[in-house]
C-alpha cells in the first residue's frame, strides 16, 4: 500500500526536554487516522512536525516519499478552534477563500474556478446559507466547519486536524465524520488528534498511540490493548481495563479529560 506520511527517527525537543523521542512509522493513504495519547504526549508537536512548523533535533518527515519542501501544498491543516481569533472581521466566504491562496500567489485575483471551489467547499460542510455571515456570529460547531471548508478548498491530499470534535454537538460530530468518510472514499488521507477513547475504534481505520515515544501504531484492534494503553497512560490498570471493556462493548463514552488518565 502507498505510504502517505513517513516519520523516520524523529526527535523534537523544547529546550533540553524531548517532546517526541525517536518516532518511526509509515502511514497508509486513503485512511482516517487517529493520533491518541495522554496530555503532553506530543500529539500536536507531531502534527506540527508533519507540516514543517518545528525543527526536529534529528530525523525527518516525508510526504508521499518526497521532502516537505516539495510536498507542502499537498497538506491542509484544521487548527484547534480555541487557537483562532474569532473576532477577526471576516465572513465565512472570506475565510474559506483563504484556502485558495498559496505562498507564491498571495496577491492574485480569485478566478471563477476558485470561487466555484470555495462555494462547493462551503456546501459540503452545510454552511451555504451562512456564507456571508461574520465568523464571530457562528456557533462553535459552525466555526469548526468553516475551517474544515477552508482546508477542503486547498484541494490537498493530506488533512491534519487538531481535535475537530471538541466543543461540537453530536449532530455536528456526525456530520463531520460523514464528511471525513467521503474524503477517504476520494482517496484523501486524514490525520486527527482525538481524545475520546471510546469512539476511536468506530471513527478510525488506523491509530498512532503516543507518549513522547511511539507506543503503538496500526489498526484499532492491534493498538487498543490493555498493555499498550497502560504503557501510554501510566499503569492505571483499573481505569484502563474499563476503557478496554467499554471499547469492546460500546457502552458509555470514556473521555481522557473525564477519566484523568
Amino acid at each position: 500500500m502507498k505510504t502517505s506520511v513517513e516519520v523516520h527517527n524523529l526527535t523534537v525537543t523544547y529546550g533540553s526536554a524531548p517532546v517526541l523521542w525517536d518516532i518511526d512509522f509509515s502511514l497508509p493513504t486513503a485512511k482516517i487516522i487517529g493520533i491518541i495519547g495522554p496530555n503532553g504526549s506530543g500529539k500536536t508537536t507531531l502534527l506540527k512536525s508533519v507540516m514543517g512548523l518545528v525543527e526536529p533535533a534529528s530525523g525527518y518527515v516525508k510526504i508521499f516519499d518526497k521532502t516537505l519542501e516539495v510536498s507542502r501544498e499537498k497538506i491542509a491543516y484544521v487548527p484547534q478552534r480555541e487557537s483562532v481569533d474569532w473576532d477577526f472581521p471576516a465572513n465565512v466566504y472570506d475565510v474559506v477563500m483563504m484556502g485558495r491562496y498559496r505562498k507564491n500567489n498571495l496577491f492574485r485575483r480569485a478566478t471563477k474556478a476558485d470561487k466555484e471551489i470555495v462555494l462547493d467547499a462551503i456546501d459540503k460542510v452545510g454552511l451555504t446559507e451562512f456564507r456571508d455571515r461574520q465568523i464571530s456570529q457562528l456557533s462553535g460547531g459552525q466555526q469548526q466547519r468553516v475551517f474544515i471548508a477552508r482546508a477542503l478548498a486547498q484541494k490537498a491530499e493530506i488533512y491534519l486536524m487538531d481535535e475537530p470534535f471538541v466543543g461540537v454537538d453530536a449532530a455536528t460530530e456526525n456530520s463531520i465524520l460523514t464528511l471525513l468518510q467521503e474524503m477517504r472514499s476520494q482517496g484523501k488521507t486524514v490525520l486527527i488528534i482525538h481524545h475520546d477513547l471510546q469512539t476511536v475504534s468506530d471513527y478510525f481505520d488506523h491509530l498512532v498511540l503516543l507518549n513522547t515515544r511511539l507506543v503503538a501504531e496500526g489498526s484499532p484492534q492491534d493498538v487498543l490493548t490493555k498493555e499498550n494503553l497502560s504503557n501510554a497512560y501510566g499503569g492505571q490498570l483499573t481505569l484502563l481495563s474499563k476503557v478496554v471493556q467499554l471499547i469492546k462493548e460500546k457502552e458509555h463514552p470514556i473521555r481522557e479529560k473525564d477519566s484523568d488518565l
